[in-house]
This record gives C-alpha cells, sequence and structure tokens, in this order.
C-alpha cells in the first residue's frame, strides 16, 4: 500500500491546491428543494418522526453532498468529513457518511473521516480498524470497514490510545492527524499548559507535537513526509502567537502534514495558515467548510445563484480559495508555489 502522505502530497501537485472542502451538513441549511425531494423518495410527509423521516434527512444529506462533490472534485485534493453531523441520523446518517466517502472516493478523491476518536488497547483497535482498517464478518471474511483515508485523533491517553491507530495506518497505507493545538478560545486552558521540568518543561501543545513526530518516523514516506499528520487550528491567538506556536511546531515535528482548520466563516486566512507550511510550500493540508458548503447564502454569490444552483456557488467558493491559497503561499516566497 501507498504510504498515505506521498498520496496526499501527489494529489496537492495533482490539483495545484493545498485546500481542501469540509463536508459538515446542516439539515436546517440544506436547500428546501433537496430535502422536499428526499422526503418524496422515502415517502414521508412534513410533520413525521418516523423511521422513514430518519432516512429522508439521511438521503438529503447524500444528495447534497453529491451535488458539491460533482461541482468540486476537479479542483480539490479531497474532502473532509465531520462524524458530528451524520452520527445524529443513527444508522442512516452512518450510511450517508460512507456513501458520502465511497462516492467522493469513486472520483479519485482523498477522504478525512474528522472523528477525533481515541481511547486505549482493544477499543483504541476497533476504532481503527472499523475508520481505517478491515473488520471481520461472522462469516469469517474481513473488509473494509468505512474505509476512510485519514481519521483525525486526540492524544488526551498518550502513546498507547495512538499505536494500535498507526499499526493500521502502516498495514493499510492509512493516515492519522493528532490534534495538537485546536482554534477554539478555551483550547489554552489545557495546551498551552507547562510541563514539569523532569516532563521536558514544555507546553502540552509542543510535548503533542513531539510525541507525534517520535511515533511517526516509521511512517515517512518518499516525499519526505509522515502519515502521522498534526491538527493546528489557524484562529484562537494574536497572529503574532500564531507564527510563533506555528514556528515552534515545525522546530518539534518537521515531518507532519499539518491539517488545518478554521479558515473562512470560523475567521481564518490564507495568511494565518502560512506558518503551517515548510520551507518548500508543502507541509500542510488547509480545510473550509461552511464557506464552501453554503456559500450560496452568503455575498457575493446568494445574489448570483438561486438555492437551486448551490452547488455553482460552492464551485466558486472553492476556486476562491484555491487562488487565495496560492497567491498567498506564493507571496510568502514558497519556493512550490512561485
Amino acid at each position: 500500500m501507498r504510504n498515505f502522505s506521498d498520496r496526499l502530497i501527489d494529489e496537492i501537485d495533482k490539483y495545484d491546491n493545498p485546500s481542501c472542502v469540509g463536508l459538515d451538513p446542516r439539515i436546517d441549511e440544506i436547500p428546501t428543494f433537496l430535502a422536499e425531494a428526499a422526503m418524496k423518495e422515502c415517502d414521508v410527509k412534513p410533520g413525521e418522526s418516523s423511521n422513514a423521516a430518519w432516512a429522508a434527512s439521511a438521503r438529503a444529506i447524500e444528495m447534497f453532498n453529491e451535488r458539491l462533490i460533482d461541482s468540486t472534485h476537479d479542483l480539490v485534493p479531497g474532502y473532509k468529513l465531520q462524524w458530528a453531523f451524520y452520527e445524529p441520523f443513527k444508522e442512516h446518517g452512518v450510511r450517508a457518511f460512507e456513501k458520502t466517502a465511497n462516492y467522493a472516493k469513486s472520483k479519485g478523491k482523498i477522504v478525512i473521516g474528522d472523528g477525533k476518536r481515541n481511547d486505549i488497547a482493544d477499543t483504541a483497535e476497533a476504532y481503527a480498524d472499523a475508520h481505517l482498517g478491515v473488520v471481520g464478518l461472522v462469516t469469517g471474511v474481513y473488509v473494509s470497514g468505512l474505509n476512510e483515508d485519514a481519521l483525525t485523533v486526540t492524544p488526551y491517553l498518550g502513546s498507547d490510545g495512538l499505536r494500535p491507530f498507526i499499526d493500521v495506518c502502516k498495514r493499510f497505507g492509512k493516515g492519522i492527524f493528532v490534534l495538537t493545538k485546536t482554534s477554539n478560545n478555551s483550547g489554552v486552558e489545557i495546551q498551552d499548559l507547562m510541563l514539569a521540568e523532569n516532563h521536558g518543561g514544555r507546553r502540552v501543545f509542543e510535548q503533542v507535537a513531539l510525541k507525534a513526530e517520535i511515533l511517526g518516523r516509521d511512517l515517512l514516506g518518499k516525499r519526505g513526509y509522515s502519515s502521522v499528520g498534526i491538527v493546528v487550528g489557524a484562529t484562537g491567538n494574536t497572529p503574532e502567537e500564531l507564527r510563533q506556536q506555528a514556528k515552534r511546531i515545525r522546530e518539534l515535528n518537521p515531518f507532519a502534514i499539518t491539517l488545518v482548520p478554521a479558515y473562512g466563516q470560523q475567521g481564518g486566512t490564507a495568511k494565518d495558515t502560512v506558518p503551517a507550511f515548510t520551507g518548500e510550500g508543502y507541509g500542510a493540508i488547509v480545510n473550509n467548510s461552511r464557506g464552501i458548503m453554503f456559500a450560496y447564502q452568503r455575498e457575493p454569490y446568494k445574489d448570483k445563484y438561486r438555492p437551486e444552483e448551490f452547488e455553482k456557488a460552492s464551485r466558486d467558493a472553492a476556486l476562491a480559495m484555491k487562488d487565495d491559497m496560492r497567491n498567498t503561499l506564493k507571496a510568502s516566497g514558497f519556493r512550490r508555489w512561485v
């Protein structure tokens, strides 16, 4: 199996684009015409809460996602699917996630599952097998589970909680992104705490970055990066703090691919993401979810496209992000983008 980091960087090169689209569907923001089509297909009427109504909700998500993928797959290397927006719909939501992921993969796309999973021992192995590996059936056959290319994981349980995922990544050419420095304001309550001198005297997020580097050494690819990536948000601190923190993270972990959320609607800019990239201009993949998915609801797109044309607005927004990222990285002097 090819190394995940190599596959991701090759796709970034292929599309000349270091950004991905987040598919985080919200039922109340899906265009009405799709909701109505899903209800008709599932024979559901407004006001129902039957099992068919749950199925119709998941079907609306599938239809919405497929049109988004159709309109953007020739622009981006991949998609990030946030599990939190699928799991509320029970088994129907899991099926919608799986169908969306498989549809994206049928277009040759990288699929990142944003589930922030973690545990230890057998439980961590079960998570890893389900998301990235194979699952044993009662028939004695082992088949791919959810078949994501990569998964976000939390580091709070230490290496015992990460090694089971890393073992599966080695076997199946998959990747993980370890939460390292998040963009929420209260993240500093834990992530910026100083460790005791006998534990390195670093801040917690620095220790996580270092641990990810150590654990990821066996998964270095030919392009020079590890399949054990990290998550570093683009907001949450002042611009200068962001730059200093990103610089420090890179010093501790020069080989990780950084997944950067919070671009766009969450306040992050292309300039905010620059510190996540390495000297050559690789080493990061920047995600935009709401700003692309629901672009049809905001300027300058809502006056240009009807809700029935939402995917055209999403395509325009994805193109705008691609140009923004490329121009910003070029202006920053990265060789890859000059």
